[in-house]
């Protein structure tokens, strides 16, 4: 951990009354629809868990934590970027303790893998929900964590129209319960954690800056994320905690995630079904920043590295960064690369984008996590979509409905 002298980018939460009045609303309403429908915790895994305390799953906690250096917990372990950044982390010598819910919004088998993998470095994975509050207590008990990568959350922006209320209970009453742990914690550890980039919403200004306005959601999915900088905001001003937040842009690449268009058209183009390839107005392009596993995985430890301790009390560190790739393509040309690695022509159907919460365009501006974490993206879309369909290919090998490239 390297220790600078105190930070703190106030200019990123620019504030007035009509703007507190506004996130105030909509908070309560956040919470209001939760306390009044959320659905009940995946509690039972937990339950499990913790039944087993007193014996080897405290040993399996003290052990994976162990380091010299950071003592890191990684909510959402089994996530894609998850997976990436505990074995990062583990590589060069960190403490890392993972804890997961194994949620099913999409293929829990592939989570299960992730989690196998883990278990191949020697990082112990916590079946749980960051809700549970008694057992993060006891995981930083255990742990004594210098810092929390929290990446836990209900990804996707579409499927906040099937399930709103699961938003809530990841992305906000998640976040508040992981925040809660940090400021009760002894050590008080500096917390990273995932936003995103649909925070920008209906925002018309390329590149995307940090100083941009971001309070014009397209989505539930982009205004839980935006409450969650508000929330790391509060705890950071109150309770003196570190807190840097990561706003990321399409990330893609091996043991990626099912619901991703580079990983369901892989899966579609494969089969010979139809693809939908959307379209803005007047057949403009849908683009996206994609930005590489790798590439987010070296921002994640640069955000790590550079964060001060947490304070108690009093002015504490309070960051926010773009990770992406500054180099926007067309989803048009990612399926013509795609095309050109499996040799394969798609059958594509050209649609325009319906009202579904998705934005037409993403582009990072990354000058200040260049300045201030080191970060400098490397990998082109080809050349992380070769790599991607090498996993893509091994992985699921073993299904016979899977044909093989020409």
């Amino acid at each position: 951990m390297v220790d600078k002298p105190m930070s703190i980018h106030r200019t990123r939460f620019p504030f007035s009354i009509t703007k507190l009045l506004f996130w105030s609303l909509i908070l309560l309403s956040f919470i209001v629809l939760f306390f009044l429908g959320s659905p009940p915790s995946s509690a039972s895994p937990s339950h499990r868990r913790r039944s087993l305390r007193g014996g080897d799953w405290e040993t399996s906690v003290r052990e994976s934590a162990k380091s010299k250096s950071l003592r890191v917990l990684v909510t959402g372990a089994a996530g894609f970027v998850g997976t990436h950044v505990s074995i990062a982390l583990k590589r060069r010598g960190d403490g890392v303790v993972g804890i997961d819910n194994f949620n099913r919004y999409y293929e829990a088998s592939l989570k299960r893998a992730r989690s196998n993998l883990l278990a191949q470095h020697k990082i112990f994975v916590v079946e749980g929900d960051i809700n549970d509050g008694s057992l993060l207590k006891s995981l930083f008990k255990l742990g004594k964590f210098t810092h929390v990568m929290h990446l836990a959350a209900q990804a996707g922006v579409r499927y906040a129209m099937k399930n709103p209320k699961s938003y809530v209970h990841s992305n906000i009453a998640g976040l508040v319960s992981v925040l809660e742990a940090c400021k009760n914690a002894n050590p008080q550890p500096a917390v990273v954690w995932a936003s995103s980039s649909s925070v920008y919403g209906l925002n018309s200004k390329v590149p995307f800056s940090e100083k941009d306005r971001t309070d014009r959601p397209a989505s539930l999915y982009a205004a839980s994320k935006k409450a969650g900088e508000e929330i790391a905001h509060t705890y950071n001003h109150i309770y003196g905690l570190s807190i840097t937040g990561l706003r990321f842009f399409t990330v893609y690449g091996p043991w990626g995630r099912p619901d991703m268009a580079y990983f369901f058209f892989t899966k579609d183009i494969l089969k010979g079904k139809q693809i939908s390839v959307f379209e803005g107005p007047n057949g403009r392009s849908v683009a996206r920043d994609f930005t590489y596993i790798d590439d987010i995985v070296k921002g994640c430890l640069g955000a790590l590295d550079t964060a001060n301790r947490s304070t108690g009390s009093g002015p504490a560190q309070l960051r926010l960064y773009n990770l992406g790739n500054t180099s926007p393509v067309a989803v048009s040309k990612l399926v013509r690369i795609l095309e050109k690695l499996l040799k394969v022509n798609a059958n594509k159907k050209l649609l325009p984008m319906p009202p579904n919460g998705d934005v037409f365009f993403t582009h990072a501006d990354i000058s200040l996590a260049k300045k201030e974490l080191g970060y400098n993206p490397t990998i082109d879309l080809e050349t992380g979509l070769r790599k991607f369909l090498d996993w893509y290919m091994d992985y699921y090998s073993s299904s016979s409905s899977l044909p093989k490239r020409a």
